[in-house]
């Protein structure tokens, strides 16, 4: 029984632990991205990767229960086409509510390749599993893992702009 709260702790605190990632410019005007700023830095930005969504209290208990324990975040760029185009569609059709974060811009981009270790796009993470690629059998079986149900029975949601 003792070894069991101990694991449920352990789970609880690396569940609610969350990456922060920033970007600073040095007095060099070098940039460096880390997950602490940069002492005397001259400028710091946090970046804000994979930020949950605001609960919605519209959406039925199960849905909100899966947005709670695994937020979904969608990463798409400009000119990635039908690929991107077909996730947004198969997240909406479901009602999966979620953030989307468009690399648009070369700090975002490599923000982006230093969490990821390359970029290849769209890509989604639900909770902490990221997904590279579309592909709707296996986005569906993580959805169906972490409790989104298969179809939404209401108004599908649109992505919410990422903060």
């Amino acid at each position: 029984m003792r070894m069991f709260v101990l694991f449920a702790m352990f789970c609880a605190v690396i569940t609610g632990a969350q990456a922060e990632l920033y970007r600073s410019v040095d007095s060099q005007g070098k940039v460096h991205y880390s997950d602490t700023p940069l002492p005397d830095s001259d400028e710091v930005e946090q970046l804000k990767i994979g930020a949950k969504p605001a609960p919605d209290t519209s959406l039925p208990y199960e849905t909100r229960r899966a947005q709670q324990n695994f937020p979904v975040t969608l990463y798409i760029a400009p000119g990635c086409g039908s690929p991107c185009s077909d996730a947004q569609s198969f997240l909406n059709k479901r009602g999966i509510p979620y953030t989307e974060q468009n690399l648009d811009s070369a700090e975002k981009v490599e923000a982006y390749r230093k969490v990821t270790g390359g970029f290849q796009i769209p890509s989604v993470t639900i909770g902490g599993t990221r997904l590279m690629g579309f592909l709707d059998s296996t986005w569906g079986k993580e959805l169906d893992y972490a409790g989104y149900p298969k179809s939404a029975s209401y108004r599908p949601r649109s992505a919410s702009p990422a903060q």
